[in-house]
C-alpha cells in the first residue's frame, strides 16, 4: 500500500493517491499546472460542463477521493487515474501539454504511450509472457484475447457502465455463463492463491479456456451493439446471452471428447513439470 503523495512539475506541486492499484491525480492541481488559471476550481467546472454537454467520458468517469487541502483536512476532490489524465490534456489548449505527457512518462507511466501507440502495449504484454516461459501459441491467443476483452470494455463504457464494480459484475455473468463457474470458483478450481487478489485468471488459462473466454466476450460485444443495451440492467442480459453461446459450444465439446474444458491445469502447473524433467 502506498501512502498519499505529492509530485512536482515545473515546481507546481500535484496531489495524487494510490487506489485501487493505480494512482489518481487531483485534477484541479492538473487543470492549475496546464492552464496556470488564477481560479483553476472554476475553469474545471466549466470545462467538466462543456465535456459532459459533449458526451465526453473524461469528465462523467472523475471520480472522487478525499486529498489534504490547504486547511490540512482531508476533503473529497475530483481526481482522475493517468489515461484520464491524458484525455484530460487533450481538452485543454496550453504549451505545457507535450511537457506534461513527457514528465508522466518519465514519472513511469508507461499508459500514455500506450494510449498513443496501442502496439506497444502489445509488444510490451508479449514480451512479458516470453520472459515468464509461456509457449508462443499460448501467447498469441492471450494478446488476441486481450484485444477481444479490450473491444467489450469500450463498448460497456459507452454505455452507462463506469463503476469496477459493475465491470467486475458483467465479467462474473460472461464466466458463468461460459464455463459454468464464476470467476472466484474458477480461482479456486486453478489453485490460485485468494491472498494475492491481483492475480488475472486469463494468464492460469489453458489454449481452450482461453478460446472459450475469448468467444463469449466477442458474443457479447456483438450482442450489446445488435441490441442497444444501456446500463447496468440490459447489459448483464447481454453479458448472459453472450456467455450462453460460448457456454453452448464449450458443452459440445465436452461431450464429444468425454472431457471437461475447465480443468486445474494452468501455466504454473505446466512450468513445473517442465522444471522437473
Amino acid at each position: 500500500m502506498k501512502d498519499n503523495s505529492l509530485v512536482v512539475f515545473q515546481d507546481k506541486k500535484i496531489r495524487r493517491i494510490w487506489h485501487e492499484d493505480e494512482w489518481f491525480f487531483s485534477v484541479i492541481d492538473i487543470i492549475a499546472v496546464l492552464t496556470e488559471s488564477e481560479n483553476p476550481r472554476k475553469y474545471w467546472s466549466v470545462l467538466k460542463t462543456r465535456l459532459k454537454q459533449e458526451g465526453s467520458q473524461t469528465a462523467t468517469n472523475c471520480s472522487q477521493l478525499k486529498l489534504p487541502s490547504q486547511d490540512g483536512k482531508l476533503r473529497l476532490t475530483d481526481v482522475a487515474n493517468t489515461e484520464q489524465v491524458f484525455r484530460l490534456i487533450q481538452s485543454i489548449p496550453s504549451k505545457k501539454a507535450e511537457p506534461f505527457k513527457q514528465w508522466l512518462a518519465k514519472v513511469g507511466y508507461e499508459r500514455i504511450q500506450e494510449i498513443e501507440n496501442p502496439e506497444l502495449a502489445q509488444d510490451r504484454a508479449k514480451e512479458y509472457y516470453e520472459l515468464k516461459g509461456y509457449p508462443k501459441d499460448w501467447i498469441d491467443k492471450r494478446l488476441r484475447g486481450i484485444a477481444v476483452r479490450q473491444a467489450l470494455t469500450e463498448e460497456w463504457s459507452g454505455r452507462g457502465i463506469e463503476e469496477k464494480r459493475e465491470y467486475a459484475i458483467l465479467t462474473n455473468e460472461i464466466s458463468k455463463a461460459t464455463f459454468g463457474v464464476g470467476i472466484k470458483d474458477h480461482k479456486k478450481i486453478k489453485n490460485l492463491d485468494p491472498k494475492f487478489k491481483n492475480q488475472n485468471l486469463r494468464d492460469h488459462m489453458t489454449d481452450l479456456e482461453l478460446i472459450f473466454n475469448m468467444l463469449g466476450e466477442a458474443s457479447t460485444t456483438e450482442i450489446t451493439k445488435k441490441k442497444n443495451a444501456q446500463g447496468l440492467r440490459e447489459n448483464t442480459l447481454a453479458a448472459k446471452e453472450g456467455g450462453k453461446i460460448a457456454g453452448d459450444a464449450r458443452k459440445k465439446l465436452e461431450k464429444k471428447i468425454g472431457d471437461k474444458v475447465v480443468s486445474k491445469k494452468n501455466y504454473l502447473n505446466l512450468k513445473k513439470k517442465k522444471e522437473l524433467k
